[in-house]
């Protein structure tokens, strides 16, 4: 076994890989504190889902996580968990259910793969924030990083801030709210979904287009802002696939093949 840093690695290079939850956690009828301080990533995450899958707690805070990495992940659940401060990267990637509240920024790859619930970060968010987002909200009330939305195959994405470059690259369904600039390559290579943006566009990426603002258009942007209590939205633009590239329904049956 190889114990640097605390770590413990077996033979394979695999991070602790039978470990028992810490039996840590302060519980407290239907609520649960975990202070993260002394635990790793495997060990938080156990007692997390101890928590909430065999205890049945509904509400966890989780304090002091130190910018660890991969925090909240694989919660099937519907629950509520707050962290009190920054996760690192990956936070709450593969949840489907919790509603999770992160009072602090957040590294790259919030919420990746998410399925369903919520996450509402106080701070900014990095890069690749929703990254093949499938369902459920990310509201940001910061800035966000570069490819925001990138695979994004469904949900919605809100950042009340400034987005970086490629927001929504290659986007196949789903919808983002940027509030703020975005920079460079908005909605490049997207098939379909909506991107909406309040502040000044860097540039256009392949295929995006202007799209006509509609009344389902201003319901649904009220309705998310009303949920989230995020004041009134701003004057936004909206855009969309121009369909230039969706070559793929045109090809003969023998060059389909070659494309699977």
């Amino acid at each position: 076994m190889n114990t640097k840093s605390g770590v413990v690695y077996d033979a394979r290079g695999l991070v602790e890989p039978d470990p028992e939850p810490p039996m840590t956690a302060e519980i407290d009828g239907d609520s649960a504190v975990i202070d993260a301080t002394d635990l790793t990533t495997r060990k938080i995450n156990l007692e997390l889902k101890r928590i909430v899958y065999d205890e049945g707690v509904n509400n966890v805070t989780i304090v002091n996580p130190g910018s660890k990495h991969s925090l909240g992940v694989g919660i099937l659940k519907r629950c509520n968990i707050t962290f009190e401060g920054s996760p690192g990267w990956y936070a709450c990637g593969l949840i489907d259910g919790p509603e999770v509240q992160i009072n602090g920024r957040v590294g790259w790859s919030l919420g990746e793969n998410m399925m369903s619930g919520s996450v509402v970060v106080e701070g900014p968010a990095g890069s690749l924030t929703g990254a093949a987002l499938r369902g459920g909200d990310l509201v940001i009330k910061g800035n966000v990083g570069a490819r925001t939305g990138i695979d994004q195959k469904g949900g919605t994405i809100i950042a009340l801030g400034s987005a970086g470059i490629n927001t929504g690259f290659m986007m196949q369904r789903g919808r983002q709210i940027i509030c703020g600039d975005v920079n460079d390559g908005l909605g490049d290579s997207m098939y379909d979904g909506v991107i909406y943006v309040g502040g000044k566009i860097a540039s256009l990426g392949v295929d995006c287009v202007p799209g006509e603002m509609t009344d389902e258009d201003h319901e649904f942007i009220n309705r998310k802002f009303d949920i989230y209590d995020l004041g009134t939205p701003p004057e936004l633009q909206k855009f969309e696939c121009g369909k230039v590239l969706h070559n793929y329904d045109a090809l003969e049956p023998s060059e389909r093949k070659l494309v699977l």
